[in-house]
């Protein structure tokens, strides 16, 4: 394994381990505060990396404003649900239900006139029937957190298919200094108006907070970037996308969460339908996945 895959496989990790840090934090803050401070970590631990990343392509400000307020928005509203199903389900099932988003993409682009190679479909048939598995119990019953992680899941697809469009005009790190900056403004006006943070509350929550802003967004965007220079975009992609795994295996090292016999059928046909739709895939989702925090 070179260094290159070891860096994308360090990234998945902090990635799906963000799931227990986001779950531990809301012990002591509301799910609308964690991510109003988790952003602004975000926000702020990116912003050195201007200077350590320097590009040279021209950057058209309108997009970038226009449509970092438009991914920000998507961003925002992709963690709300995340951050408030975590408070009635397991990281292992937030994290594979968050990932759906990677064979959502595909459906949706139907709609925008994308073209979607046979294969991809059938990863998309897998995946919907793990996702079954995974989340639909007796009587068609679903649970309460598992929908609402899959409602956020619409939200990131949204925002994949917008990043891949705006990635054409501006770079990504400028745009995910953006995005997590609208974030942060549309998480703390939802913070005072929904929830009643206090310094103590954050302060009981700091490290999971640090984890969650800082690492899983400056640090992982650095590892992510660093890695992807030498590795093709495809298997980026499948590497990135094991953030699902780690989930589960976090939940499971620092949680003492477990799987019933048939959530892990479900995880297992929804990791197989993920790299069957990515690999090979000839188009940019290395560019698309780059702006997962």
């Amino acid at each position: 394994m070179s260094i290159a895959h070891l860096l994308l496989w360090t990234t998945a990790a902090i990635w799906g381990f963000a799931f227990v840090a986001q779950s531990v934090g809301m012990e002591s803050l509301g799910p609308h505060s964690f991510n109003a401070v988790r952003f602004l970590l975000a926000t702020l631990s990116l912003l050195p990396l201007l200077y350590l990343f320097k590009s040279n392509k021209a950057q058209e400000k309108k997009k970038l404003w226009v449509g970092g307020m438009a991914a920000g928005s998507c961003l925002f509203l992709g963690f709300t649900c995340q951050q408030i199903g975590l408070q009635y389900t397991t990281a292992g099932n937030a994290g594979f239900i968050t990932s759906m988003y990677i064979v959502f993409v595909p459906i949706l682009g139907l709609l925008l006139g994308h073209k979607t190679e046979k294969h991809t479909w059938v990863g998309v048939a897998l995946a919907l029937v793990g996702l079954y598995s995974l989340t639909v119990g007796p009587n068609l019953a679903i649970n309460k957190g598992d929908a609402i992680e899959l409602l956020g899941t619409l939200f990131w697809t949204g925002h994949v298919l917008l990043i891949g469009y705006l990635s054409r005009y501006v770079s990504a790190l400028p745009l995910s200094i953006v995005q997590f900056f609208v974030a942060t403004l549309l998480a703390t006006v939802t913070a005072f108006a929904l929830e009643s943070p206090t310094i103590e509350d954050i302060k009981m929550a700091w490290w999971p907070l640090v984890y969650a802003g800082v690492a899983s967004s400056g640090i992982a965007f650095t590892l992510q970037t660093l890695g992807q220079k030498n590795v093709s975009p495809s298997v980026s992609a499948l590497i990135l996308s094991s953030e699902a795994v780690f989930a589960v295996l976090g939940g499971w090292l620092f949680m003492e969460e477990t799987l019933s016999t048939r959530a892990l059928v479900g995880c297992g046909f929804i990791m197989t339908g993920m790299i069957i739709s990515q690999w090979p895939r000839q188009t940019k989702p290395a560019i698309e996945l780059a702006q997962q925090p």
